[in-house]
């Protein structure tokens, strides 16, 4: 492969990259520092005095299934108990058609957005949907964003006292069954690994003790990681004392959870001794601050959180409760929120996007390759110009993403490809993919 240099960038998150960088065979292979030129000999030039520069963003919580139910009129206003009771009939009609759709668009809009890697967490598997993660992983393959696809699951329907209809649950031994299958196919542990699975149990409300205990076995044993939503709302840690007699942290670490295998969604009603303890686990979090503004569960503590020493990421959350799959909006809204809670001394811009790169990095245990723009890590980059209206008189080109909220990337490359290119996914029919996921929304709204 002929090497590129990304030259003279506006502006670049990354030290002694002043001239920008070099890559080759999918990894950065060179640092070019103010007044200098490659070492590399042969390189083609992109010129990049247009565009500032970032690691690729990466995102560690979403529900790509959700996009089909946004700003749904039967979930509107609700707190998150109640919102998912008005959701999950809408979601037992999800069809493989639907599934297709919804997850080409969230993986589209990310792409568009600066994310280079994403997870999902599909955890509904009506009769007729048991391949959804097959065919996120196709979709993904066809727009070449990287993933990391946990499988969800749900064995606690309403009938045995938890939140989700009969309908769309499972039993275990399907369950752990479709685990190892997935993980048999797909999951590459090689350098550079376009496709990684996970577990990832919904939420206590939603899976059996046995299915959590005997999921953290499994993925010790295969060497994956380990996701669920833990700690979201008040409701929850209710949940918790009236079913196990303990806060969820405690449930967690009953269960063989508390370990350095397993990041959290969400991670809100955590006291400061169970901060500790994660920390010295190992566990990650992520932080969602759309979502939990939208379904008013609160505010994650991630200042005492690193503080504590454990590595927060990022998540755009589902598309239902957010509304959107945007990650550089994610990181703006990472930073007000955070920034209104802690004050201007203590989180800058900076501080949002590492979040989103290094911080994300370490929750899909990925650091060694991903979420930094340094020699021998992933060719992952993500290019935004600053020539919109918004950015007009901005000085600092790598505060004014954050700051003037930019939208949208103009290049996005990931693996040394690129797969953004002047705002657009190449090949992708953007408007007849839209006419077909807003006929796939109705539709499942309609019954």
């Amino acid at each position: 492969m002929t090497p590129l240099w990304i030259r003279d960038p506006l502006g670049i998150l990354a030290e002694g990259a002043e001239r920008g960088v070099v890559v080759s065979g999918g990894r950065i292979v060179e640092l070019v520092p103010r007044g200098a030129e490659p070492a590399t000999a042969g390189a083609v030039v992109f010129d990049a005095s247009g565009h500032t520069v970032l690691p690729g963003l990466i995102n560690t919580h979403h529900h790509f299934y959700q996009t089909l139910t946004r700003a749904s009129p039967a979930a509107l206003d609700r707190t998150l108990f109640p919102w998912l009771q008005a959701l999950y009939p809408i979601w037992v009609r999800l069809t493989p058609d639907a599934m297709d759709a919804a997850a080409t668009v969230a993986m589209a809009e990310l792409l568009l957005s600066g994310c280079t890697t994403t997870t999902d967490h599909h955890y509904v598997f009506p009769a007729g949907l048991e391949s959804a993660i097959d065919t996120e992983i196709a979709a993904a393959q066809r727009l070449g964003i990287r993933v990391v696809l946990t499988r969800g699951s749900m064995n606690l329907s309403q009938r045995d006292g938890g939140l989700p209809p009969d309908s769309v649950v499972q039993d275990e031994d399907t369950i752990l069954a479709d685990s190892e299958r997935l993980i048999a196919r797909y999951h590459d542990t090689s350098a550079g690994a376009m496709v990684q699975v996970a577990l990832a149990p919904c939420s206590p409300f939603t899976v059996t003790r046995s299915l959590m205990t005997a999921t953290a076995a499994l993925a010790e044993q295969t060497g994956v990681r380990l996701h669920t939503h833990l700690a979201e709302t008040a409701d929850e840690e209710a949940f918790c004392l009236a079913s196990f007699g303990c806060r969820p942290l405690d449930y967690l670490e009953q269960c063989g959870w508390l370990n350095d295998r397993t990041w959290l969604a969400h991670g809100i009603h955590f006291d400061t001794a169970e901060i500790g303890r994660m920390a010295r686990a190992g566990t990650c979090v992520t932080h969602c601050p759309c979502s939990n503004q939208i379904l008013a569960s609160g505010t994650c503590l991630v200042c005492e959180m690193e503080q504590a020493g454990m590595s927060i990421g990022l998540g755009v959350d589902g598309s239902a409760s957010n509304n959107s799959s945007n990650m550089i909006q994610e990181v703006r809204a990472a930073f007000l929120l955070q920034r209104s809670r802690y004050g201007a001394e203590k989180v800058s811009h900076r501080d949002a996007l590492r979040w989103a790169t290094e911080g994300s990095a370490a929750c899909i245990g990925r650091s060694s390759e991903l979420g930094r723009i340094a020699v021998g890590m992933q060719a992952d980059l993500a290019l935004f110009k600053l020539d919109e209206l918004r950015f007009s008189g901005a000085l600092d080109p790598i505060a004014a993403l954050v700051l003037c909220g930019a939208h949208r990337a103009d290049r996005v490359m990931v693996a040394g490809r690129w797969v953004v290119q002047d705002g657009a996914v190449p090949g992708l029919d953007m408007a007849a993919l839209v006419r077909r996921h807003n006929a796939a929304a109705i539709a499942l709204h309609a019954g």
